[in-house]
């Protein structure tokens, strides 16, 4: 197994690309930290991987509060006394355009996007340090590539981690890697929440794979990241788009 042995922590997990990838690596031999909003979402996850012969335990919090995520943290340190990966997932959506977008929505994605990654790296970057060795995985988007009219805040705080994760891969070396990953088109709850495929289906025809992703690419990819098998792979933002970018 890719991760037996690992303490992983994964935020935003109790549905979508965080779920699949909770259950992945819990699958792969991680131990778990199933972090999310909702307890009866997050309970489902940890009782899956338990079915499955895992081991996992959720907590509830809102990484963007910085006590939220000391929380998170000191529940995986007292239950497992270690922490070798962490999978900065959590995330919302913005639709305002430009001139109207509230401040207090702006800042609200920001700091789930961009900011709770940074809490919870500067809690766990210590532990990974002493032991020599960590891995930090981060969901950017395409959105940090391009941009949209409609979605500025969404859109600039994806820019945000993608820089995010380049400084950290720099700054945390040659202990940490960190990475992180791009989704495209990706079939989960907040594209329903937006109105289902049709919202995307111009990235879908625009792809040359003409398909939605499923939230099981993207744990792959984490996967793949998060184990030795990326052991040379630093400070990259590796797209998994269907090719929308070709």
């Amino acid at each position: 197994m890719k991760l037996d042995g690992k303490v992983a922590i994964v935020t935003g997990s109790t549905s979508g690309m965080g779920r699949a990838t909770a259950e992945l690596f819990a699958r792969e031999g991680a131990k778990v930290v199933v972090a999310g909003r909702n307890e009866e979402r997050a309970k489902a996850v940890v009782e899956k991987i338990k079915a499955e012969g895992g081991e996992a335990l959720y907590v509830i919090c809102d990484t963007s509060k910085p006590e939220d995520a000391k929380k998170l943290f000191d529940a995986a340190m007292e239950k497992y006394g270690t922490i070798d990966i962490l999978v900065n997932n959590a995330g919302m959506l913005s639709m305002s355009p430009l001139e109207k977008v509230p401040i207090d929505e702006w800042d609200k994605v920001f700091n789930v996007n961009v900011t709770a990654a940074l809490y919870l790296t500067q809690l766990v970057a210590p532990v990974m340090k002493a032991k020599g060795k960590g891995v930090i995985v981060n969901t950017s988007s395409v959105a940090g590539f391009a941009a949209h009219y409609g979605f500025a805040a969404y859109i600039s705080s994806k820019h945000a981690m993608s820089g995010l994760t380049k400084s950290m891969a720099w700054e945390l070396g040659p202990e940490i890697r960190v990475n992180a990953i791009a989704p495209g088109a990706i079939h989960t709850a907040m594209v329903d929440s937006i109105g289902g495929l049709a919202a995307v289906e111009g990235m879908i025809s625009g792809c040359p794979l003409k398909r939605v992703g499923q939230p099981e690419d993207i744990a792959n990819v984490a996967l793949f990241l998060a184990s030795d098998d990326s052991s040379f792979i630093d400070g990259q933002i590796i797209r998994v788009d269907g090719g929308f970018d070709v």
